[in-house]
């Protein structure tokens, strides 16, 4: 689908970016390179859906206008990047020197895994995060948005706006985020040039996927399942990696497979309870 100017919605063309750089990857580090690459990004592209429902609960709450989420996104992806590439090297860096921390990563993973299945996530009330009540002791803050701006000034003092406190959540929920999906990357590749592209353009894309799904959480009931699924997959591989190396084609098709599944199921429940609801 295209838009009115004839190019192709942002989620399509950062899927074709990520799709040529897998071929500059192949290109010039080989097959298997490529296919960790691709892994990856598939790796963090669907764990970060259940952070754009999250972003969707922030900006609900906040009542962010539609033309003020652009920027305080493009801002938190930003910093999720920076964060993403830290928390990466710092893994990296452990899993070098240490290579029992493989073990760790795994068995944490799968004890998410378990958590999200059994649908154990806690939920969002940002009214009670203590990232907010922090910013609320540490930032006077305006009760009022001023355009786009993150201060403002109001009777002579310099006061942050919401759109501010916004942004610090997104943040801060972006860690929680990067404690699941970086070991999972690191399951597939050590390599940091792999392992953080793979990440970036899977953070790049966020906006995009966001202003696509920020209205369907209810849609895909199945898909913690999936997500499940994926990370018990890969914390297995990591605890397993000693003794088997599982081919990365193989982390491939039970991503990809597990992921439609989820999507196909779900969709499939919500046309059946329609159609039931249809003939009540």
């Amino acid at each position: 689908m295209s838009s009115a100017s004839g190019k192709p919605p942002p989620s399509q063309r950062y899927g074709s970016q990520s799709g040529s750089f897998s071929a500059i990857v192949a290109w010039g580090w080989g097959a298997q390179a490529a296919g960790d690459y691709l892994t990856g990004y598939l790796i963090e592209e669907s764990l970060s859906i259940d952070n754009v429902f999250v972003w969707a609960v922030i900006l609900s709450y906040f009542a962010v206008p539609a033309m003020y989420q652009f920027r305080v996104l493009f801002w938190g992806i930003f910093g999720a990047l920076i964060l993403r590439a830290s928390f990466i090297f710092a893994g990296v860096a452990l899993l070098q020197r240490f290579e029992w921390i493989l073990y760790v990563f795994g068995g944490f993973l799968i004890f998410t895994a378990i958590r999200i299945a059994r649908h154990e996530e806690t939920e969002v009330h940002p009214e009670q995060n203590p990232v907010l009540k922090i910013v609320r002791r540490a930032i006077p803050l305006a009760t009022e948005y001023d355009g786009q701006k993150f201060f403002t000034r109001q009777n002579g003092k310099r006061l942050a706006t919401p759109l501010l406190a916004v942004l610090i959540l997104i943040e801060s929920t972006d860690v929680v985020f990067a404690v699941d999906s970086v070991p999972a990357i690191l399951a597939v590749s050590r390599e940091p040039f792999i392992v953080f592209t793979s990440n970036a353009f899977a953070i790049l894309g966020l906006r995009a996927l966001y202003f696509c799904l920020a209205g369907m959480a209810g849609r895909f009931r199945y898909l913690n399942i999936g997500l499940a699924v994926i990370l018990g997959f890969v914390g297995v591989k990591m605890l397993i990696t000693e003794w088997y190396h599982l081919p990365t084609y193989a982390s491939l098709v039970v991503i990809v497979v597990t992921l439609t599944v989820a999507v196909w199921a779900s969709i499939r429940a919500e046309r059946r309870e329609q159609a039931d609801t249809r003939l009540e």
